[in-house]
């Protein structure tokens, strides 16, 4: 089978490998979608921490079932949604029903070989139907997620003001699902074509162009009180510090990007605002399940996310490509079958 392995940072080829062998409870599984996600973009870069080259990137997956000999699950000939956080089932955290943080999390594409490749063996715990929803479909349910989980970490309510600090994909997906919680959504970015996507994919209250004058934008949106949820999705170790000054009194501030190193901020002030600091990791079956239903209700429809397509052979120049320049990109999807 062919599959596309970056061998070392900056370097992308296409190897033949075997089939997989199927392992015990694992599903053979032919890919038909992957989106490329900012951690693979990390990957090629060599931006990603803990992780070991070779690799085969992609965690966002639309597959196809070939076989299934578990006598549990979906059919042969099923598409179905991945979920490629493969968790242990026996640490604290699995215990406690949060197999997202898992305490030995293994996540497709990171930890172990992904999904941009022709065939996959899969546990069957990890593959959910794809009921009503065509191939594309399947593959933005993964990224959704993530912002559909941070959404519900923060408890978000009706009438509640969420701001979005960053409107990539991940970014955009915290604020699609912030609205239909009912809060009033504000999304700031500095690039013009992200602001542009948000408006037509998110429909939010308010878009805010990150500048010299933003700080005084945004305070003037809610008369200097704050917002009662503010969301990290930038990457940025500034930006994240940066933002507990969007906080109102009460408000939470959920950090769904990741860096590396530490962040700071002052205690005084916030204790004096009694603020609540979440981390959002992964997503969970609930969030799939959510993002899901959403997708069939016409909530999020993949016409408009997905602006750029290529396959295995071609993600070898166009993988790089995007890497260098994201102007107009959304989400660029691998087409393999």
């Amino acid at each position: 089978m062919q599959t596309l392995v970056c061998s070392e940072p900056g370097r992308l080829h296409i190897e033949d490998r075997p089939i997989p062998v199927v392992g015990p409870d694992e599903v053979l599984v032919r890919v038909r979608r992957v989106g490329i996600c900012g951690t693979d973009y990390h990957i090629y870069e060599g931006n990603q921490p803990f992780l070991s080259y070779p690799r085969v990137m992609g965690h966002e997956l639309a597959v196809e079932v070939v076989a299934n000999d578990t006598g549990q699950g979906p059919r042969a000939g099923q598409i179905c949604v991945v979920n490629p956080y493969l968790s242990c089932g026996r640490c604290h955290a699995c215990l406690r029903g949060l197999p997202n943080c898992c305490m030995n999390i293994a996540v497709l594409g990171v930890h172990r070989d992904g999904g941009m490749t022709e065939f996959l063996s899969l546990p069957r715990r990890n593959l959910i139907a794809g009921e009503g929803l065509n191939v594309d479909e399947c593959a933005m349910v993964e990224f959704l997620a993530i912002g559909a989980h941070a959404v519900r970490r923060a408890d978000l309510g009706m009438g509640d003001r969420a701001l979005v600090v960053g409107a990539g994909p991940i970014g955009l997906g915290v604020a699609l699902f912030a609205g239909l919680c009912g809060s009033e959504v504000t999304i700031v970015d500095r690039e013009p074509d992200r602001l542009k996507a948000a408006r037509q994919l998110c429909a939010p209250a308010n878009l805010v162009a990150a500048s010299e004058t933003s700080d005084e934008a945004l305070s003037d949106l809610t008369a200097g009180a704050g917002f009662d949820a503010v969301f990290d999705a930038t990457g940025s170790r500034a930006a994240i510090e940066h933002g507990f000054g969007y906080a109102a009194h009460g408000a939470r501030y959920v950090l769904v990007s990741v860096v590396q190193g530490n962040i700071s901020f002052t205690d005084a002030d916030f204790h004096r605002r009694e603020l609540t600091l979440l981390g959002s990791r992964n997503a969970t079956s609930e969030d799939f399940q959510r993002v899901i239903d959403a997708i069939r209700k016409g909530k999020a429809d993949w016409r408009e996310w997905i602006t750029q397509r290529t396959t295995l052979s071609g993600a070898v120049a166009d993988l790089p490509r995007w890497a260098r320049d994201k102007s107009g990109l959304i989400k660029a999807v691998l087409e393999i079958a």
